[in-house]
């Protein structure tokens, strides 16, 4: 029979929620480059470092605009690096990589988990 104590789960808890931090951050869509699925004012969870996959949402930083990070979706890898293309190519604004080019490795901050905010939209029917 194992005895838990309260502090050791509680300090099991910090340290893995700790550890998760690190590893997830938060980033806001701006712009609508990325419509109909991702919409100005959505709220992302982003995995650093996960590895992009074709048809994956990844967090880049742009390649030409130091500090800027861009919401795109990854469409394939070239001997350059990652093709990242909007989702709404008709968006003012909205360059990708059909505009800059692939982009580097070392660019890529992450892959999108989840969004998170705003909560999911209830569809309510009405009745008769």
């Amino acid at each position: 029979m194992r005895i838990r104590t309260p502090l050791l789960c509680g300090l099991a808890g910090a340290a893995a929620v700790s550890l998760a931090a690190r590893r997830l951050r938060t980033v806001e869509v701006t712009g609508d480059s990325m419509l109909p699925g991702l919409r100005p004012g959505d709220w992302l969870v982003v995995r650093d470092g996960a590895r992009p996959a074709p048809g994956a949402v990844v967090v880049a930083e742009h390649p030409e605009r130091e500090g800027l990070l861009i919401v795109k979706r990854v469409a394939h890898r070239s001997a350059d690096g990652w093709w990242l293309e909007s989702d709404n190519q008709r968006a003012p604004g909205g360059r990708d990589s059909w505009d800059f080019g692939p982009v580097a490795d070392d660019l890529v901050v992450g892959r999108v988990v989840g969004r998170y905010w705003p909560r999911p939209r209830l569809a309510l029917r009405r009745t008769r």
